[in-house]
């Protein structure tokens, strides 16, 4: 049943995604004009994906509950909890007028409400006397409950920015939380986890190549909390699972935020929130994929910048693979996670100092030619 529902919500999103780049082109709503420091397409797109992702996970798992009438409650619940990050980041892509701070306090409610109504609480990190930290003082696992959901959440719309980077990460992780939800028989996060990566597949159809419609602050912060979310209840609910496991699953964009916040810091504290065009995908997009950089054609911006995308869906494979194999086993993702952060640091510095590998430059050859289709 599972699997039909999957495939139903994969049918719904790609219907639901036509039918709201229509209805945005048509009443002029929700549109990115692609102005800014952090924008590289030239062309008006919706940037309201989050809306047909959240029709078609919701409907899906209230047919889900209702069919198998089984975790009807929780299900209720999940739905509330998400309501909040969703909505202001609605708020921001219709109105452009939800500045950072108010998202992630918003999505700090969506954390705490999880906290409250569906005990989803980070209280284990597998670190010794920090498990004991969060175990005997529940403030302090609160606390941290709310930053990392609203990080991860703010992380993932760090990465949307290429058409097809943020769409396939989303995919992949969540196919991963759901293989190992699978394996543990834990059935609430396995089902969300595979309907959510079915409806953000059908989003991905419109998004890759061509850049039809936009993730937007809906989808980010939607994806992002909800990624967040059922990490923590998996862990929580099944003490097999190593809370390093889904660390290493969101790594890139983690790293991203942090890795960000420090090079921006060195201008000054006062630097730390603002955008800038200096995140590794966007070095990739300036000084890797380089064909038809001079290039103001519509066709070939496009081509570019989907090209940059594939680049990083090898980083989520190279993430998802090992945290895949080794669930369990604490140590071995921590070094995962460490190798990854030393390779990203070892490539951007390399990229800012403008000393491309010639490897990454033919690579890209490559893509243009074979990965994506004409446009």
């Amino acid at each position: 049943m599972l699997t039909l529902l999957a495939l139903v919500a994969l049918v719904s999103s790609v219907w639901l995604n036509h039918a709201t780049i229509a209805v945005a082109r048509k009443r002029g709503v929700g549109i990115d004009e692609g102005i800014g420091v952090q924008k590289v397409h030239s062309h008006w797109v919706p940037r309201l994906g989050g809306v047909p992702i959240f029709v078609s996970l919701v409907s899906s798992m209230l047919v889900l509950a209702w069919l198998t009438q089984s975790q009807v409650n929780t299900t209720l619940a999940l739905i509330v909890c998400v309501l909040p990050a969703f909505g202001v980041g609605l708020v921001e892509d219709i109105t452009q007028r939800a500045g950072v701070s108010i998202r992630l306090v918003l999505t700090m409610v969506s954390a705490a409400l999880a906290w409250w109504l569906l005990d989803a609480k980070l209280i284990r990190l597998d670190i010794p006397y920090v498990d004991t930290l969060l175990a005997t003082y529940s403030a302090t696992a609160f606390i941290l409950t709310l930053i990392a959901a609203a990080g991860i959440a703010h992380a993932v719309n760090i990465i949307d920015g290429y058409n097809g980077l943020s769409g396939f990460f989303v995919t992949v992780v969540l196919l991963s939380i759901g293989a190992v939800a699978w394996q543990v028989s834990d059935a609430f996060v396995c089902s969300v986890a595979f309907l959510a990566a079915a409806s953000t597949a059908g989003f991905l159809l419109w998004n890759f190549p061509g850049g039809r419609i936009f993730l937007g602050d809906s989808g980010a912060y939607l994806l992002g909390f909800l990624i967040a979310l059922l990490s923590i209840l998996l862990v929580a609910r099944n003490p097999q699972v190593s809370p390093w496991f889904p660390l290493l699953l969101v790594m890139h964009p983690v790293w991203e935020t942090l890795f960000s916040m420090y090079r921006r810091s060195r201008r000054g504290l006062a630097e730390m929130g603002r955008p800038d065009a200096l995140h590794l995908h966007s070095l990739f997009f300036r000084r890797v994929v380089t064909k038809y950089g001079a290039s103001r054609r519509h066709k070939h911006r496009v081509r570019r910048n989907a090209t940059t995308s594939v680049y990083f869906w090898g980083a989520a494979l190279l993430c998802a693979l090992p945290a895949l194999v080794f669930w369990d086993r604490t140590l071995v993702l921590a070094l995962f996670c460490a190798a990854f952060a030393t390779m990203y640091v070892a490539t951007y510095r390399r990229l800012v100092h403008f000393r491309t590998p010639r490897l990454l430059t033919r690579a890209s050859a490559k893509q243009m030619r074979k990965v994506l289709p004409e446009l």
